[in-house]
């Protein structure tokens, strides 16, 4: 009877174990409360080897009976770990691919036009309100139009293959080259129309020479042309101030230097105040050399007019304070979305 007794009551102890633990397990839903689980029922120091750690005071047919019944318990509390360890990892793969399509959506950045762009257009608004029409021009360019009409003799420096960038052979005559400047297009306005003329001539210019902080190897320039009688270098002067008031403001100061550049006589540097102490160069200008009207066919007695070069992108450093114009073109978004 006491055999009896003691594998009845470890028989008992045994089931009310496994309900114990298969209830508990159902409600687990985390891999830290399964784990739990897994020692409390499994562990080293668990119920489990509790119960094993209890045979020393049994006999040998107590424990072969016990002991059958307390491995298989064991192996059915593995079993369930090992398939609640998956359903839980299961669920947790599943949540984190989830997507709640109510959500707010994720704003999006929105593009804007580039700050040289920007620039361009007011400066050609700023020209427009002051009478000037806008036209534009190939960047690809004939030496004729680019050097020969404008002045421009074969050994000036301007001509020199480190200084231009030719598409075909330099030693052609007439080579087409990536225009240097947006000149050229005086010539065609002139050879086109009859004075008065007074236009603004907006694009992309290269030149092969070293970027610095204000140089680089192509930039944007806009070409001013006037062609009118009696038109001297007073009008130009007034017109060029003017046109730094609207675009810098009604305090800026500008400066005229004397300057040389072979399709203007007299020919001018145009700087404006940088910072406080610091003068930018932000355009050549100057009255049409007389050869330059010969050549397209406008009798420079009688007529006469001003041109000028403006850097864009000098503009726009001047007027936002940027010290490097390769800033431009690095692809910075920060420096970018200041200018949205």
């Amino acid at each position: 009877m006491g055999i009896l007794l003691i594998l009845t009551t470890n028989k008992k102890y045994l089931e009310k174990l496994q309900t114990e633990a298969t209830n508990s397990i159902n409600g687990l839903a985390s891999e830290e409360e399964i784990e739990s689980w897994r020692i409390d029922y499994l562990g080293r120091k668990g119920k489990i080897s509790n119960f094993f750690q209890t045979f020393n005071k049994l006999n040998a047919e107590e424990k072969n009976e016990l002991g059958s019944l307390a491995n298989k318990l064991k192996n059915t509390l593995e079993h369930l770990f090992e398939e609640k360890s998956k359903s839980i990892k299961n669920n947790n793969n599943q949540n984190s691919n989830f997507f709640d399509y109510s959500l707010p959506s994720v704003s999006l950045g929105s593009g804007s036009i580039h700050p040289t762009n920007q620039m361009m257009e007011e400066i050609c608004s700023a020209f427009s309100k002051l009478g000037f029409n806008i036209f534009e021009g190939p960047e690809i360019e004939s030496e004729a139009y680019a050097f020969d009409k404008l002045n421009i003799p074969t050994d000036h420096p301007a001509r020199d293959i480190w200084d231009t960038i030719y598409v075909n052979d330099v030693k052609e005559i007439h080579s087409l080259v990536l225009r240097p400047h947006t000149s050229p297009m005086q010539i065609r306005i002139m050879e086109n129309n009859k004075p008065p003329i007074r236009v603004v001539i907006p694009g992309k210019c290269y030149r092969y020479e070293a970027t610095d902080n204000t140089h680089e190897w192509h930039f944007h320039q806009i070409e001013g042309l006037v062609i009118d009688k009696n038109i001297n270098f007073a009008n130009m002067k007034s017109t060029l101030f003017e046109f730094a008031r609207i675009i810098f403001g009604e305090d800026t100061k500008a400066r005229f230097r004397c300057d040389f550049f072979p399709f203007v006589e007299p020919g001018a540097e145009m700087s404006v105040n940088f910072k406080q102490n610091e003068w930018l160069e932000l355009m050549g200008a100057g009255m049409v050399h007389p050869k330059v009207l010969t050549n397209v066919g406008i009798d420079p007695n009688e007529y006469s007019g001003f041109a000028f070069g403006l850097g864009i992108e000098r503009a726009a450093m001047i007027k936002y304070g940027i010290e490097n114009i390769r800033d431009f073109y690095a692809n910075d978004y920060n420096f970018l979305k200041q200018f949205k």
